[in-house]
């Protein structure tokens, strides 16, 4: 796997492992569960040789930042406050900003609060907040694991017995599961990384949320386990901005991973169509 040059970062009260490379303009990379920045390991080498300074940071809880322990430091405001935090302590009024999984959650929730900090957004897999609160059955039907993940202890339990066979099933077997088991097998990690799922539960009712005014591509893949396609499409009701959907066929969750060169197109054609001077 290639390996990226990192440094960290105290803000917000918790230390921070990010990537900062490259001298043009800012792109703000936010990675979901169970991952760190190393998901988006295909994407920094294209966005570096087309000319952007990519930031990816581990999360807090995730890769080699640091977990807090408890649930309240994973709540959404904390998550969107890092965020905020590191972008002043780079001196980075306004970023282009991609987000995948929890990260999408994340990104999304930036987007709409603090607009002025983000020049276009690009969502991977998770569609606006209200979108995905608001989805049919058959969304409510695949995220059955975000209640199992609300039972302390228990979650934890079932997803590590008999070497990890809940979790291996549960991510398709994926080419990656080495690495999130690898990373999740260290001492209250995987307590971390649910948290997100515990600290935020009320995501999944449907209150109103603002609609971003801003540009904004939402990727979802076919081969997506724990989001249907009608959260991503019904974002467009949730942007007052230029939206663009597209659709990837035969990649997994993980389309960052399983089809990089052409999420790499699509994000680099995005960030051409809206120029940060125009």
């Amino acid at each position: 796997m290639q390996q990226f040059e990192t440094r960290r970062l105290s803000l917000n009260g918790v230390t921070l492992n990010i990537v900062d490379q490259g001298r043009g303009e800012p792109v703000l990379l936010v990675h979901g569960f169970p991952d760190d920045h190393e998901v988006w390991r295909q994407q920094i080498p294209a966005l570096l040789q087309a000319g952007y300074r990519v930031i990816a940071p581990d999360m807090r809880g995730c890769g080699e930042s640091e977990a807090p322990a408890g649930v309240a430091p994973y709540k959404l405001d904390r998550l969107v406050g890092d965020l905020l935090a590191l972008l002043d302590a780079l001196g980075l009024p306004k970023v282009r900003l991609v987000g995948h999984d929890w990260g999408a959650v994340i990104a999304w929730t930036l987007a709409i609060r603090h607009p002025q900090r983000v020049h276009n957004y690009v969502a991977l897999s998770v569609g606006h907040p209200s979108a995905y609160a608001r989805a049919p059955l058959q969304q409510k039907i695949m995220g059955w694991y975000i209640l199992m993940f609300q039972l302390r202890g228990f979650a934890e339990w079932l997803m590590t017995r008999r070497d990890w066979r809940w979790t291996r099933g549960f991510t398709g077997q994926h080419a990656e599961l080495k690495h999130w088991l690898r990373k999740l097998a260290r001492p209250g990690r995987l307590t971390a990384a649910v948290s997100w799922y515990r600290a935020n539960l009320a995501l999944i009712l449907p209150f109103a949320q603002a609609k971003p005014a801003l540009p904004v591509l939402g990727l979802w893949s076919d081969g997506d386990a724990y989001l249907c396609e009608a959260q991503m499409r019904e974002s467009e009701r949730w942007v007052t901005g230029p939206w663009r959907y597209v659709r990837l066929n035969g990649a997994s969750h993980w389309l960052q991973l399983d089809q990089p060169e052409r999420v790499n197109r699509l994000i680099l054609d995005e960030f051409q169509r809206h120029p940060l001077h125009a």
